[in-house]
């Protein structure tokens, strides 16, 4: 299945019926009377988060999205159908935003949580509903109220623990291919990844979800090359693994180019936990891990990790280490969250 992760959709509430003007006309029934049924009310647009989806290419294919409407009031008091909701089934982790405000409408972070988008108009009143001491016979009925019309942007951020982070060519899809069960793209000349993968990591009997992040350039923050659609990727990630190509001639500037990007897209991804990982480290001898090593702690790299993707040499000691600030991570985001007694 083909990875999208921004889709934009226009999506129409239902409008409630009218209500009827009508009157008993029965044979042999004096006064009859009035008797217009109220209108129904329209179907509302909901988002619900579903399990089984991480892309958003439904949407590529079907932009509008219309709810049922009411149908009219009728004779004999009776009342119209309502129209039928609509309900739009997106990935755990979408965002739902109006396109004319910017209003960031619903986060969806965990399966089962819904939303409503546009809320069906009700139905108008039939002359029943009129009808008092001085007004015997009222003439009079109510509209339904009109759709709610909007133009949404959903834009998918995924749902993982950990994210890989790198410039293109930094051994990323080789990571992952080897502590997952993730079958990315690898070969053997100069390629990057185009979209993020998800894969769940095993170590010491506990699981939890990598993403590997496509490669970055110098000026993603800005747009440059695939730009900072992907970033949006690792906002939810506990902990970042920065992997460095150890044959790199410059270590060091590779490591600038990231955290810079981080900084410059803001919110907070420069501060999360962060790993450095040398990466391809058995394609250098021991003084020059040694050399890379202290370069970039000297560029401010603070954990820097030595290992190599395709042999798995040092792979388990990173995976406990990002066990461990995920789980210090989610711990802390529990204590924050958990309510404060107060008698």
């Amino acid at each position: 299945m083909r990875f999208l992760d921004q889709a934009k959709i226009y999506i129409q509430s239902g409008a409630g019926g009218n209500g009827c003007s009508s009157f008993r006309r029965e044979a042999h029934v004096e006064y009859g009377g009035p008797n217009g049924g109220d209108g129904g009310r329209g179907g509302d647009v909901w988002a619900e988060a579903v399990p089984g989806l991480n892309t958003l290419i439904d949407f590529r294919y079907q932009q509008h999205h219309k709810a049922g409407r009411g149908q009219n009031g009728m004779g004999r008091d009776r009342t119209g159908a309502g129209g039928d909701d609509k309900i739009l089934r997106v990935p755990v982790g979408t965002e739902i935003i109006d396109l004319e405000t910017e209003e960031l409408i619903a986060d969806l972070t965990a399966v089962g949580e819904r939303v409503l988008i546009a809320e069906g108009g009700n139905g108008g009143w039939g002359n029943t509903r009129f009808k008092s001491s001085t007004n015997r016979a009222p003439r009079n009925a109510n509209p339904g109220q009109p759709a709610i019309e909007r133009t949404l942007i959903l834009r998918l951020k995924l749902i993982a623990d950990s994210g890989l982070l790198g410039l293109p060519n930094a051994g990323k899809s080789t990571f992952q291919a080897t502590v997952t069960n993730a079958k990315p793209k690898i070969a053997d000349y100069p390629f990057t990844t185009m979209h993020p993968g998800l894969g769940v990591v095993t170590v010491d009997g506990t699981e939890f979800v990598l993403a590997d992040i496509p490669g970055l350039i110098e000026g993603a923050s800005e747009g440059a090359g695939l730009g900072d659609r992907f970033l949006g990727h690792v906002e939810r990630c506990a902990v970042l693994l920065h992997l460095i190509d150890g044959t790199s001639e410059d270590v060091a500037e590779d490591y600038r180019i990231i955290i810079g990007e981080l900084a410059g897209y803001g919110g907070g991804l420069d501060e999360k936990p962060r790993i450095v990982g040398l990466n391809k480290t058995d394609a250098l001898t021991d003084e020059e891990v040694t050399e890379k090593q202290a370069a970039l702690k000297a560029a401010g790299a603070e954990r820097v990790m030595v290992l190599s993707g395709a042999t798995g040499k040092g792979v388990l000691e990173v995976l406990r280490a990002m066990k461990r600030d995920i789980d210090a991570v989610r711990a802390l985001e529990n204590t924050e969250e958990a309510p404060v007694w107060t008698p």
